[in-house]
């Protein structure tokens, strides 16, 4: 085993101390890749021969030092490469690491669903499950041409590898920034589209606010709705131009939220998520000769200034003090 899948026990609101939990994986090998909210894959191939210690047995060592330098308690899948660790992380619970080994990694997937394994959709699950082939197991036995007549000459070929415990994937080192996210729960399950358009105002808001004091601009939004009987759906769009004008964001997770359709549905929360962030800098602002548009972005900097002098709430949108 040598990559770890790692999720720390971060609440939504605490997304900013990943950056701090991903330097402690950073004492034991170079190879990170962030998995924003809270998780993060390591290939400790390295740190094994460096240490001289199993990847088992570094995944105690980081855990007690999220726990003992952070206050973190985490989660940790292990196995021979990142798509076994990713859903060894799936069974993994606080304690020592769920470890999948390399000559056991056939076994472990033979009973597991087919929309079990990264990358499998629910319209192919749907194709294959029709023709009986609902676990892993009966998949890695079917013959490849068959699973490419299903579903394609080319995921057909690496739908049958990945069951059959060849994994091609790779950790690639990348920055924490890539995205970030926040999350409006509500007391209790809501049912006014009003109630939701203030929680989406308030999460657009707030990315804002985060990304231009970060110097960032996003290129897509995602939108998560969860529903009181624990489901989710998801929706993401790309933007016109990357931004984090926040009436730009906002614009966006209105559409996103009407494109869903909601009718009396009870909503237990909903997250805004900035994905695809990139240096302010180097982004570019289609120029308008619309004096409206210059003069709210200039209103805005001046917002950013007093919150930052007088805390995030020291100015807001009027609909939101009430």
């Amino acid at each position: 085993m040598t990559v770890l899948c790692v999720r720390f026990e971060l609440p939504p609101p605490y997304e900013a101390a990943l950056p701090r939990l991903i330097g402690l994986l950073e004492e034991f090998t170079p190879v990170v890749q962030a998995l924003p909210p809270d998780g993060a894959l390591a290939d400790l191939r390295g740190a094994e021969r460096y240490f001289g210690r199993t990847a088992v047995e570094l995944a105690s060592v980081i855990r007690v030092r999220a726990l003992a330098l952070h206050g973190v308690d985490c989660v940790i899948g292990a196995g021979p490469g990142p798509m076994t660790a990713r859903m060894a992380l799936r069974d993994a619970r606080p304690g020592p690491a769920r470890a999948v080994p390399e000559d056991g990694v056939r076994n472990f997937l033979a009973d597991r669903p087919v929309a079990a394994l990264p990358g499998v959709g629910t319209a192919t699950a749907r194709t294959l499950c029709a023709y009986g082939l609902d676990t892993l197991g009966r998949v890695a036995a079917a013959p490849l041409s068959t699973l490419q007549r299903l579903v394609g000459a080319r995921a057909g070929r690496e739908l049958h590898e990945k069951a059959n415990g060849v994994d091609r994937g790779r950790v690639v080192p990348d920055a924490v920034s890539r995205s970030l996210a926040t999350e409006r729960p509500f007391t209790r399950d809501e049912l006014d589209p009003g109630r939701h358009r203030r929680a989406l105002l308030s999460a657009a808001e707030e990315l804002g606010s985060r990304m231009r004091a970060a110097g960032k601009v996003c290129r897509s939004l995602t939108l998560t709705v969860r529903y009181a009987d624990r489901t989710a759906t998801t929706r993401t769009r790309t933007l016109p131009e990357p931004t984090a004008h926040s009436a730009a964001l906002t614009e966006a997770a209105y559409g996103l939220y009407e494109a869903l359709g909601l009718q009396r549905a009870r909503v237990r929360a909903i997250a805004l998520r900035a994905e695809g962030l990139d240096p302010a800098e180097r982004a570019s602002h289609q120029l308008t000769f619309d004096p409206v548009d210059e003069k709210v972005r200039r209103i805005e900097e001046v917002a950013d200034r007093a919150r930052a002098k007088f805390g995030p709430r020291a100015v807001m949108p009027g609909s939101l003090a009430a």
